[in-house]
């Protein structure tokens, strides 16, 4: 029945077999870990690389705006040019106004 060491030969194997699976589960374990951590940095890397685009494609959209901006800023110079060398009597009675406007909203 019982061995001198207290234990048969079928408990003796399953100890080895489970010693066995404990070891190779370890193996397992750590292969996994590696995994992760390859799969995390390469997850970093890419959520990375799609920030920097979106910073470059924001970056030219607001260039853009600016320089749309720009442009209506000068066309708008120009017209307002035009205008009162077309009509500088009119244009200092409006300029006149909008002088009194201010000051009345800026009394109180």
């Amino acid at each position: 029945m019982a061995t001198a060491a207290g234990k048969s030969p079928n408990e003796s194997r399953t100890n080895s077999d489970l010693e066995a699976d404990i070891r190779q589960l370890k193996v397992d374990i750590q292969k996994l870990t590696e995994q992760l951590a390859e799969t995390g940095q390469h997850g970093y890397g890419a959520a990375r690389r799609v920030a920097a685009e979106g910073v470059e494609q924001l970056r030219a959209q607001g260039e853009a705006a600016f320089e749309n901006m720009r442009s209506n800023a000068r066309d708008l110079e120009a017209q307002v040019v035009a205008s009162v060398r077309e009509k500088p009597v009119t244009s200092l009675a409006i300029a006149a106004g909008v002088g009194f406007l201010f000051a009345l909203l800026a009394r109180r």
